[in-house]
């Protein structure tokens, strides 16, 4: 996916981004950085800074030194050096933002042994590259037959060969921990590369794989979401959620990462408002909390003997309530303070764009009147026409 912007080489291969970073739809790469400094150009004497960031298959991104000082831009393709043979990637940052981005990610930049950029890749490298791709689909059907047949409790998610085409890496998710010393060596045997084997949660399978949420939008961990945080139940409870699991459950089986984006709105509301479980002694009897509206300031309140009759109060009459309570008096009733909350505003819809009324059609049209006297008037002529005169 890429915007009309950007030129292609062959076989749809990304030529270089033409808008030098300053993209403006965020449609060329996963988890994309905005380069608000690709147009700035450095103090006099300052050197660019010498690491790139490269992005491979999915959102997998790592940062590598450019030893050469090869002119790079996003969007170029470059070999880079990995553990035995070399790898392709696509060039997602350049500058001073990689700096950002490694302080960021705790990456150590002073490191001797830091990955280098070989050079920009050539039309054989790309050949080379774009045609193990080609081959991933199959072997991960492949591996998936192979696994099965040994009955592994394993579910192999993706598969990304190194740019040289000499190593595969097999993604999978497991519960428990598996031996899969036999299967890696048959599928050595079967595909005649170097295999290795790595684990991933099911959100890092759902953040390499895609799809859409719930929402109608992209998976959040596949388009921006940089880091995993645990969410748990409490940001449901803290939000008045439905404890449904298939509502809460992300594309990942897990709790969905959203839940934890207005929490601390939420802890921020909750300051000085009464808990769920507060209770109200009165001389009529013992009220218990029902419902809460954080933001309105609401409390609904019931009677121990008369759980069917809800009764409403602000968020200062329950705590005026609570200070006569911890002073040991009680309250005449909670209808006392909750006569002014029964009275409830009506709410009016008004047409202020001027579109047409949405109850139109409900009922019949009426014809108009004159419309059936000029129906009238011509049936009358036709008839004194067609009438035959008395002395024929």
């Amino acid at each position: 996916m890429g915007c009309s912007s950007c030129s292609t080489g062959k076989d749809g291969q990304p030529g270089g981004c033409k808008n030098n970073g300053t993209c403006g739809t965020d449609g060329c790469n996963k988890l994309t950085v905005f380069d608000w400094l690709s147009n700035m150009s450095l103090p006099n004497g300052e050197k660019p800074f010498d690491f790139v960031e490269v992005r491979f298959k999915n959102s997998r991104k790592e940062f590598f030194k450019n030893t050469e000082s090869l002119t790079l831009s996003i969007g170029d393709i470059v070999a880079t050096q990995a553990q035995s043979g070399h790898d392709i990637g696509m060039v997602t940052l350049t500058g001073e933002l990689v700096r950002v981005q490694m302080k960021k990610k705790k990456a150590n930049v002073s490191a001797e042994d830091s990955s280098k950029i070989y050079r920009k890749a050539s039309q054989k490298d790309i050949d080379i590259w774009q045609k193990c791709r080609d081959r991933e689909e199959e072997i991960k059907k492949r591996a998936r037959e192979i696994a099965i047949v040994l009955k592994l409790q394993m579910k192999i998610s993706d598969v990304e060969f190194q740019g040289d085409g000499s190593k595969a890496t097999f993604y999978y998710t497991a519960e428990e921990r598996v031996d899969f010393r036999q299967l890696i060596k048959d599928m050595a045997k079967a595909f005649g590369i170097r295999i290795e084997m790595r684990q991933i949660g099911y959100r890092q399978e759902a953040q390499r794989l895609g799809g859409v949420g719930s929402c109608g939008r992209e998976l959040c961990c596949s388009t921006w979401l940089t880091d995993f945080r645990s969410v748990s139940t409490s940001a449901a409870r803290y939000q008045q959620l439905s404890l449904n699991p298939q509502k809460l459950a992300g594309q990942c089986g897990k709790l969905k990462c959203c839940l934890n984006y207005e929490l601390d709105t939420y802890l921020d509301a909750l300051k000085g408002f009464p808990g769920q479980d507060t209770k109200l002694y009165t001389e009529k009897g013992l009220a218990y909390c029902q419902k809460t509206d954080i933001f309105k300031g609401l409390l609904w309140f019931t009677y121990k003997d008369e759980p069917s009759n809800w009764h409403v109060l602000s968020k200062e009459q329950v705590t005026e309530i609570l200070t006569k309570n911890r002073k040991k008096e009680k309250v005449t009733s909670l209808e006392e303070y909750a006569i002014d909350n029964t009275i409830e505003e009506k709410v009016v819809f008004e047409n202020v764009v001027g579109q047409d009324s949405l109850t139109r059609f409900d009922q019949p049209k009426r014809r108009s009147k004159n419309r059936n006297n000029n129906k009238n008037r011509n049936k009358k002529r036709r008839n004194n026409k067609n009438r035959k005169p008395k002395n024929a």
